[in-house]
């Protein structure tokens, strides 16, 4: 919920599943990653050094990589057009894969779908399972890891209009197209650090 509600934008991050039970989710880990209220971007080379981090520390793929979470910053969590075709690109190769969402409002969204054999997808409840052991809230952990791997692109696009803060190529866009001219932007710069 911290990170639901720490900044406006979406964020998304990896689900870490117990190794006896892949579907109770121990902890939710951030990579370097693009934001705006309605996208995400992870940095392709953060979440390699992820992946490779998982694995030094003995974990199996279906144990962080196999969750996909995010957060909508309003009060819907039904997946929107741009989540189903990255769920898609990203995870439709897994065997199985789950899209979890967590919106502000409070709603929640959850997915489960097998890519194999008669491949198959259901929606399933998201609950906190108070009976498992948890570490304790550590807020300036948390805080830390978003600053470190969040960065809002929201205030670069409206700020862009005034100080072309991107560039002048998403002045030629009208604002009906603000999202796929962000995208188009996006595309030809590096804007991970």
């Amino acid at each position: 919920m911290f990170l639901r509600d720490y900044g406006d934008t979406e964020i998304g991050g990896f689900a870490i599943s117990a190794a006896d039970n892949l579907l109770l989710i121990e902890d939710v880990q951030l990579v370097k990653q693009q934001c705006t209220t309605v996208t995400v971007v992870f940095d392709d080379t953060a979440v390699a050094d992820f992946f490779d981090e998982q694995v030094d520390a003995g974990r199996r793929p279906e144990q962080f990589a196999r969750v996909w979470i995010h957060t909508h910053p309003g009060k819907s969590a039904e997946p929107s057009n741009t989540d189903e075709e990255t769920f898609a690109r990203c995870f439709g190769s897994s065997d199985w894969s789950i899209m979890a969402i967590v919106a502000a409002g409070g709603a929640t969204y959850a997915r489960l779908q097998f890519n194999v054999g008669p491949a198959a997808a259901i929606t399933i409840p998201m609950e906190i399972d108070f009976t498992s052991e948890f570490p304790g809230s550590d807020c300036e952990a948390w805080e830390r890891e978003y600053l470190a791997c969040v960065r809002s692109m929201d205030a670069k696009w409206w700020d862009c209009r005034t100080s072309s803060l991107l560039d002048e190529r998403l002045l030629d866009y009208d604002d009906t197209d603000w999202f796929t001219s962000m995208e188009a932007a996006l595309t030809k710069e590096d804007y991970f650090d």
